[in-house]
Formats: C-alpha cells, sequence, structure tokens
C-alpha cells in the first residue's frame, strides 16, 4: 500500500521546462547571441540548470556567471501562473491526503522559489513537509535528503514511492530503499519501478497496489 508520496518539483509537480528554455534563450540574446532552438536547450535543462549553463557558456564563450544571472533574471520575470502543475497532480496529492497519506517535496529549487508556486496554485496544505535547497544538503543523486526525510517523518520505505523526471531523481530514491517513477519520455538510464507518461497512469497505478 502506497502511504506517501515523495516529489520533485520542477518537470515533475509543476510544468516549469517551457518557462526555463524561455529564460535560458532570452538570456543569451540579452549577451548579443543567437541562441539554438527550443529542443536543443530542452535537452541541456532537462540535466539541469548548471549543465545547460555550463554548455551554453562554453558554447558561446561566455562567462558561466555573467550567463546565469541573466537566465535568472529572466526567469524570475516569468509569473509562476505560467508554471501550472501538471494536469492530474493536484487530484493524486489530494486523493493520498483524504485517505490518511502524506506528500512530500525534495527539490533543489530554493524555499522561497518553491512557497510561490505552491501559494499561487493552492497547494500548500497539500504537502507535509518539503525539503530545497535552503536545507544544505547534498544535491541529489545523494540520497541524504530522501533518507532524513524518512527518518524525521518516522516513514516506512516499503510505503513510500519517489516521483521526478530525471535519472537523479531515481537514482536517489533507489539508494534510499524507496520505489521509484519516472515521468515523461526522456531518454534516462536508471530504471523505475514504474514509468509513466501522464498522472492518470500514475493514479491507476496507486489505486492498484492500495490493496
Amino acid at each position: 500500500m502506497i502511504r506517501y508520496l515523495i516529489w520533485d518539483a520542477g518537470g515533475t509537480l509543476f510544468d516549469t521546462y517551457p518557462a526555463t528554455v524561455q529564460a535560458c534563450r532570452a538570456a543569451l540574446r540579452d549577451m548579443g547571441q543567437s541562441p539554438p532552438g527550443q529542443d536543443v536547450v530542452l535537452r541541456l535543462v532537462r540535466q539541469s540548470r548548471a549543465h545547460a549553463m555550463r554548455v551554453l557558456a562554453h558554447s558561446y564563450a561566455l562567462d558561466v556567471a555573467v550567463l546565469t544571472a541573466r537566465f535568472q533574471a529572466r526567469y524570475a520575470d516569468i509569473a509562476p501562473q505560467q508554471q501550472p502543475p501538471f494536469p492530474g497532480v493536484v487530484d493524486i496529492c489530494r486523493a493520498m491526503c483524504a485517505c490518511g497519506g502524506q506528500n512530500f517535496i525534495i527539490t533543489h529549487r530554493s524555499w522561497a522559489a518553491l512557497q510561490t508556486l505552491l501559494r499561487v496554485h493552492r497547494m500548500r496544505a497539500d504537502f507535509t513537509a518539503c525539503i530545497t535547497r535552503d536545507d544544505a544538503y547534498p544535491r541529489k543523486p545523494d540520497p541524504t535528503s530522501t533518507l532524513a526525510l524518512l527518518t524525521d517523518h518516522h516513514l516506512d520505505a516499503t510505503r513510500g514511492l519517489v516521483i521526478g523526471d530525471r535519472d537523479l531523481d531515481i537514482q536517489a530514491g533507489r539508494a534510499a530503499g524507496l520505489r521509484t517513477c519516472f515521468l515523461g519520455t526522456a531518454p534516462h538510464l536508471t530504471p523505475a519501478d514504474l514509468e509513466i507518461t501522464d498522472y492518470a497512469q500514475l493514479q491507476h497505478w496507486i489505486q492498484r497496489n492500495d490493496k
């Protein structure tokens, strides 16, 4: 029986990739460059924002710190309303709460950025606790933050599911002894217990295993 879900935030709970790609391309234009196509940038940011900044800075012979600062400024200009929860996410979170379960978030985003998304989309009450980069745990795929969450909230690893859209989410979950769910069609090397392309599939899986 699944009694709690551990979510990644950007790209998993919230559809943040379009905004991230937009901000990357705008930052390059600000620096006098002609940006690559959206698909190229999307492949980079799916690995991580830091990876995208390093690759793009190297490709255009730019200072990575300056490019990152321009990206952050551009991203900050994009309203959270343009980064909505994926269809079905809210229903799953609330169904988990309604049956006495819990939802958690482990993200590399800052506490402030995460809370803005949760507040704007009226989802704060759906989560028991959140771990962000401000908590200063090692970044995923290191499982330290996941293990700390299990300990702090007295969670049984056999009753949880980690949900993410990148290899590092799945790696962290597996290393902590949890079942895992990969969202999306992006190439990935780490197998997950469940691989889905939309949240109707996850809802069906949870219902089937809720016995």
